[in-house]
């Protein structure tokens, strides 16, 4: 489920509005520099319910960065709009909802195919969160039920976008994001990348680095959290 070869390439941003600023500006030029020559984007507005607005919002961004946008939504043949264009960009909503519908339109191997032979693949929240093996640390309430969990496993560790630090001021006693994730690990192995807003992780060449302003924490089982900063490799070998 892991290709990790050379020639997959990923930018798994956590946010696509950073407090302060428009839509996708604070990760335009890492957008700009990871797609490189690709012209074609295919966006997956599956996670958000008014798919159409959601994509005319997207071509504008896109537009404005010099790149053709193509929702997949409305393609006669989904999989076959995934295997004719240059990049693919699947945004943010309910992580749920999303992934349902990547399974009803067969979209899971189409994508996952294309990535492991060197589609560019941008993901926000949502769009992130399905890039790992599972959707079990997504922040979302489960208002659709998908047939499984399981997700396009292009990397081998879970995600959390939207990572929120412990306040100590705060009176809200309900659990904090770091427990959330601990208690993940109780029944589970697989290490999760907890992202601040603001931060994203791309890979190339094999390696997956920390990009964006501001760090990130790694969650391991039986191991304290570990904080690390932008230019720092992801790495759990």
């Amino acid at each position: 489920m892991f290709p990790n070869n050379k020639t997959q390439r990923l930018l798994l941003i956590s946010n696509s509005t950073l407090h302060g600023s428009g839509y996708l500006d604070h990760a335009e030029p890492e957008i700009r520099s990871f797609l490189g020559e690709a012209k074609r984007v295919l966006f997956v507005p599956y996670a958000l319910f008014d798919r159409d607005k959601y994509a005319a919002n997207a071509r504008e961004r896109f537009q404005k960065m010099g790149y053709e946008l193509t929702p997949v939504h409305t393609a006669a043949n989904p999989v076959a709009a995934v295997n004719e264009t240059d990049a693919v960009f699947i945004g943010g909503g309910n992580t749920f909802r999303l992934l349902k519908a990547l399974y009803e339109f067969d979209l899971i191997e189409a994508i996952r195919n294309r990535v492991s032979n060197g589609m560019p693949y941008i993901g926000s929240s949502a769009g992130s969160n399905v890039a790992a093996p599972t959707i079990k640390t997504t922040n979302d309430m489960p208002i659709v039920q998908p047939p499984s969990f399981n997700a396009l496993g292009l990397v081998s560790f879970q995600i959390n976008p939207h990572y929120l630090d412990p306040d100590p001021s705060s009176k809200h006693m309900g659990e904090t994001r770091e427990e959330r994730i601990i208690q993940f690990l109780e029944e589970n192995d697989t290490p999760v990348v907890g992202l601040r807003e603001g931060a994203m992780l791309r890979t190339e060449n094999g390696e997956t680095i920390l990009r964006g302003s501001t760090g990130a924490r790694i969650f391991r089982r039986a191991m304290e959290p570990l904080e690390i900063s932008p230019g720092a490799r992801v790495d759990f070998s």
